[in-house]
């Protein structure tokens, strides 16, 4: 029988019995604040900030809120299934928790403790290139549980392919390439801390453990820590590239591929062109680029453009339920969920993460019943109005 997630709910009630209370808000909304308040302005800017003056972060939560629910009434909604098919697998729920990386900002067990989260419930756990821990040391954390690899496309070839074979090594199924990020955004927060973990040698694991990035380097990493960080500095990204040179990835990875940071319709049917399984609508969170269109407003026309070719997946402001359901209702299969988690991570480890999913899928699944929804799969277009105001 399928995982009634609402069930959380009573949880919590029975637990107050006791006297019991959650150590963390229910109400996802809340952490960033809580977050802001515990921890140094240093990792909370990097998490919590955006490009320019926040205006596109701004926009993906209005673009959300702007479409309202539309519930129907006396349907059989008494068992539910949240289950879905994504990239030829079977998912507990439409969620995944989002790549982000230098969780070690944020507590200490970093990725390790946001990947057993995620195994714990259930959910994919999507590594960035950029973590504080190695590839190998996540993928033990989460035994056989289901996880992919972000890819962060280094200008060195060698390194690029060095991760992919890395990755498949280590049990990583699905492949994400993130291509909004050549170059780093215009990010004041960061900017008037003059705070970037990297030049610090945060965030650098995957690299500094990768033979073919450490064939670059004169001496080892600990021999002169500087000059690994101004190899990394050098090769991160690479503004150069262009679609062709998605033939590479393609021919050296054997699992789906999802290409996250599309918001053009033109740009998905180029994925679909070069052989891709899958691409992410996003904008970063609103990292990338200032006064960006909202990810839920370009949503419906990459799902009309390329629907039926490619497994549409959706992130960025997504921070309730009810914010899933409206993804799913604009064609996305799935969402992945970002700041929420790792807010959760800040404030309470592991247990913080699993608190985050469990809330989230909670409050969706009581979303979707309410609705009229015993099933993600008849949720659609048809189930949201646009907010006039």
């Amino acid at each position: 029988m399928a995982k009634h997630w609402a069930d959380f709910q009573y949880e919590i009630y029975l637990n107050g019995m006791s006297g019991a209370v959650p150590r963390l808000p229910t109400d996802l909304t809340r952490l960033e604040e809580l977050t802001e308040q515990r921890l140094g302005p240093g990792p909370v800017g990097y998490v919590a900030g955006s490009a320019g003056d926040g205006s596109t972060a701004r926009a993906n939560r209005a673009a959300l809120r702007r479409r309202r629910i539309v519930p129907r009434m006396l349907r059989d909604v008494h068992e539910r299934d949240l289950s879905v098919e994504v990239l030829g697998r079977t998912l507990p729920a439409p969620l995944a928790l989002a790549p982000v990386g230098v969780l070690s900002i944020m507590h200490p067990e970093a990725e390790s403790a946001a990947a057993r989260a995620a195994a714990a419930q259930g959910v994919p756990y999507i590594l960035s290139s950029a973590s504080s821990t190695p590839m190998e040391e996540v993928a033990e954390a989460m035994g056989d549980a289901e996880r992919w690899f972000q890819l962060y496309w280094p200008k060195d070839p060698e390194v690029a392919l060095s991760f992919l074979g890395r990755a498949r090594a280590a049990g990583f199924t699905a492949l994400v390439v993130t291509l909004d990020t050549p170059l780093l955004s215009w990010r004041p927060r960061d900017l008037d801390q003059a705070y970037l973990p990297f030049l610090h040698g945060v965030g650098t694991a995957n690299y500094f453990s990768d033979p073919a990035f450490r064939a670059g380097l004169a001496k080892p990493v600990h021999e002169d820590p500087n000059a690994a960080v101004l190899h990394f500095v050098g090769m991160f990204a690479d503004p150069g590239k262009t679609w062709p040179d998605l033939a590479l990835i393609r021919e050296h990875w054997d699992g789906p591929i999802v290409l996250k940071g599309i918001l053009h319709p033109d740009d998905a049917r180029l994925a679909a062109d070069a052989g891709m399984d899958g691409v992410v609508v996003s904008n970063h969170g609103g990292r990338q680029v200032a006064g960006s269109i909202a990810a839920a407003d370009a949503l419906p026309r990459v799902v009309e453009a390329v629907g039926d070719r490619l497994t549409v997946l959706f992130d960025s402001g997504v921070r309730t339920g009810d914010d899933v359901f409206k993804a799913l209702a604009l064609g996305a299969r799935a969402v992945l969920l970002g700041r929420p988690y790792v807010y959760g991570l800040g404030l309470d480890g592991q247990p913080g993460v699993e608190h985050v999913i469990r809330c989230l899928l909670a409050e969706l699944d009581l979303t979707l019943a309410l609705s009229g929804h015993a099933t993600p799969a008849t949720i659609g277009p048809e189930d949201l109005v646009e907010d006039p105001a």
